[in-house]
């Protein structure tokens, strides 16, 4: 027999929930919002600034099927977080379309409810390569919402970003797959690295606009130890809304709510919106209502962490809700990071952080 789902006033004190839902917030005065989760640690695609091939190679040991989490188990800890005051839930890898029968973790996942009864927003990020033929078992399990990498539309940047040889042709081809499905909005997410693809500004922007679709400009950040990044590597994000304005006049909008990642602007014609999300040069740490789990059932206080906490151990030694809820609890109330904030003050960068395939962007 399952579990009970932790109802607010089974948690004992200190973790007792208010009536909305609220846990104690963490030592910065955060509330948990957000969880994002990450189903596998594998990918198709060897992305220059996530899994470079000099170190994700073929020689290189995933996690092996018996060290993920079940859908079973990714669900259950998704229940008591939501019950402890998570409203959005994003299914990130690696590449979450390569675990099999994903729609079967977004059907549970989308059955969710919030103390107050408000359904669960559950949303996905994709590279878009497998997403034409996903798009509408997902939409059918219950997916409304996905965002899909895109960080060039010309197929040369593109191939030499994603060092696979993947045409834009496919995940293209996924995006008009998400809207012939229904899905709304469907987000692209490019990420701009210097030398790279900040030619592709542009030709993204005017490609997307007067469409459904909302581009989100993301500065190349020092995820994990493997990417080499340095911050000469970084196209700010004010740079990247200066040269769209420049050509297609662009106007701030206010965010939809706080802790929202990206600074959203529309253009002044009408003609749509995008976003640019600057944890590098406008760090927004002091509003990150996010716990990250990873495939493996580790949880993660920060995209910057240098190590998690582990789940898996207490889920499969026969620990009780209210003592999972305890311990997230706990891990929640001593959570101080602010790794970009302290970045952007001149402190030295941690030496070795988890790597983003790992915990998800």
């Amino acid at each position: 027999m399952s579990s009970p789902i932790v109802q607010p006033n089974d948690v004992p004190h200190p973790v007792r929930q208010s009536v909305s839902g609220d846990m104690v917030p963490d030592r910065l005065g955060r509330p948990l919002r957000d969880l994002r989760i990450s189903v596998t640690d594998r990918c198709n695609f060897r992305c220059v600034y996530c899994m470079p091939k000099q170190v994700f190679g073929k020689d290189f040991r995933f996690i092996p099927h018996s060290g993920m989490l079940s859908f079973e188990e990714v669900a259950r800890l998704s229940r008591l977080l939501v019950s402890m005051g998570v409203e959005k839930i994003r299914l990130t890898g690696g590449e979450p379309l390569l675990r099999r029968h994903i729609e079967r973790l977004v059907g549970m996942l989308s059955q969710l409810e919030t103390p107050d009864g408000c359904p669960v927003d559950v949303t996905l990020t994709t590279n878009g390569s497998l997403l034409a033929k996903k798009a509408r078992t997902l939409f059918d399990a219950g997916l409304r919402r996905i965002t899909v990498s895109l960080d060039a539309l010309d197929d040369a940047v593109f191939m030499k970003m994603n060092d696979v040889g993947v045409g834009v042709s496919d995940v293209m081809n996924g995006i008009e797959a998400a809207l012939a499905a229904g899905f709304s909005p469907v987000k692209v997410n490019t990420v701009v690295k210097k030398g790279m693809n900040e030619s592709e500004i542009l030709p993204l922007a005017r490609h997307f606009r007067n469409t459904p679709v909302i581009v989100r400009f993301i500065e190349y950040m020092d995820v994990g130890s493997s990417n080499d990044w340095t911050n000469r590597q970084v196209v700010p994000a004010a740079r990247i809304v200066q040269t769209i304005h420049a050509e297609m006049p662009l106007e701030p909008v206010e965010p939809h709510y706080r802790g929202e990642t990206a600074s959203r602007w529309r253009y002044r014609d009408g003609g749509g919106e995008i976003g640019v999300i600057a944890s590098v040069t406008q760090a927004f740490c002091r509003d990150c209502t996010r716990l990250r789990l990873s495939t493996d059932g580790k949880l993660y206080k920060c995209l910057f962490a240098t190590e998690g906490f582990d789940m898996r151990q207490l889920l499969r030694n026969g620990t009780s809700d209210i003592e999972l809820a305890a311990a997230m609890a706990a891990l929640w109330r001593q959570r101080d990071n602010r790794y970009s904030e302290l970045r952007g003050q001149g402190l030295p960068p941690t030496e070795r952080k988890i790597e983003m395939s790992y915990i998800g962007g």
